[in-house]
């Protein structure tokens, strides 16, 4: 065996344990948030903006983030304790990467527990998005290169810093905000985290590739209870806003990290498409929704039924059909994004084509759901 093999094999092997953890460990913990939330009577509470009927409590995102650290911390010592170093060697290598995210992880996460239990204006949310977002640039993470979107390769910090901000806190919001039928986010961002893991694993980048599977663990269990738990048996749970806002973070930190990794010899699709194409769809999702609040003098940050799982339920379809239905178009949007990359199609060009095939489908949806509402007017 000769030691490339090996050293695959040894990662394989570590990454694999990553993610069974955290579904075990998340697969364990959620049903005692179950229990406690409905002792204390901990729900969601209905209004004319949620499809769910019943009480469900919102608290599965408590999970997320200490099942990752504790997952990831028992690797790390197993290995110690066995004296492979490799693992432990990759996160020094990416220590600042790491500290950075793990501290502005914990504040939104404490934010977002708040939020999901007492409640908090959706401004003060945004300052401490803007606070984790300048975390994570302290620690390194931001768009040195544009990777030839507009032509533009390289950038200086004053424009890769302010930019990174905003693609961070829009990363966190639009994860936070397609959160609105049983399984879309945890699905969506499934994708997102095998895809990222996949990635960092070729290239090299075990911590990130780790902290991928780690994400991708908790939310396989929990994409369980939420799609296919029962509110009669009280095994139904929502993620809430520490949850969404969590992964948000950890999806952004990704993202980014993946767009301006260097080119990879071999590698045959753009690292950027790869970064990018995962988070299409929420991200398309929230700037249609901006501009139409926008337009409709209303602020862009207040929430309403114009995201696109409430346009597939006007038009007629159920909850959990319109939740394959948009999680299949991100995989589409992402697979033929993939393919033509391969093909050294330019970014520009594919960018232009994800633009244009969203504004059709949505136009589409849009001339439907009219038809429909006539229908039921005659």
């Amino acid at each position: 065996m000769s030691t490339i093999t090996f050293f695959m094999g040894y990662w394989s092997i570590n990454l694999v344990i990553v993610f069974v953890l955290c579904a075990l460990f998340a697969g364990v913990l959620i049903p005692q948030i179950l229990l406690i939330a409905y002792r204390r009577k901990l729900f969601d509470e209905v209004d004319e903006r949620k499809i769910h009927k019943g009480l469900v409590p919102r608290l599965g995102g408590i999970a997320f983030a200490p099942v990752i650290y504790v997952s990831i911390a028992v690797v790390l010592i197993s290995n110690l304790r066995l004296e492979f170093v490799a693992f432990s060697d990759a996160f020094s290598d990416a220590y600042q990467t790491m500290l950075s995210t793990f501290i502005a992880l914990e504040l939104l996460y404490l934010v977002g527990m708040a939020d999901d239990l007492i409640g908090i204006k959706y401004r003060a949310k945004f300052v401490v998005q803007l606070m984790c977002a300048a975390t994570i640039i302290g620690g390194g993470v931001w768009f040195s290169t544009l990777g030839g979107v507009l032509g533009i390769g390289e950038v200086a910090e004053w424009f890769g810093w302010p930019f990174t901000l905003i693609v961070i806190v829009f990363l966190i919001n639009a994860i936070n905000l397609i959160d609105g039928i049983d399984g879309l986010a945890s699905g969506l961002s499934s994708i997102a985290c095998a895809i990222y893991g996949v990635s960092f694993f070729y290239l090299g980048e075990y911590a990130l590739a780790a902290l991928s599977f780690a994400t991708l663990g908790v939310l396989v269990p929990f994409y369980y209870y939420n799609v296919f738990g029962d509110v009669t048996k009280h095994s139904k749970i929502f993620m809430g806003d520490t949850g969404s806002l969590t992964i948000g973070l950890l999806l952004a930190v990704l993202g980014v990290r993946l767009y301006v990794h260097p080119a990879t010899p071999g590698m045959e699709i753009n690292t950027a498409v790869l970064a990018y194409s995962p988070l299409l769809v929420p991200c398309f999702d929230v700037v249609r929704v901006y501009i139409l609040r926008i337009r409709q003098r209303r602020s862009p940050f207040l929430p309403d039924k114009n995201h696109i799982h409430h346009k597939l339920l006007a038009a007629g379809m159920k909850p959990r059909v319109a939740m394959v239905t948009i999680v299949s178009v991100s995989l589409m949007f992402t697979l033929l994004n993939f393919l033509l990359s391969a093909l050294d199609v330019n970014i520009n060009i594919l960018i232009g084509m994800d633009v244009l095939l969203w504004i059709v489908a949505n136009s589409y949806l849009s001339a439907r759901i009219k038809k429909r509402r006539e229908a039921c007017v005659e």
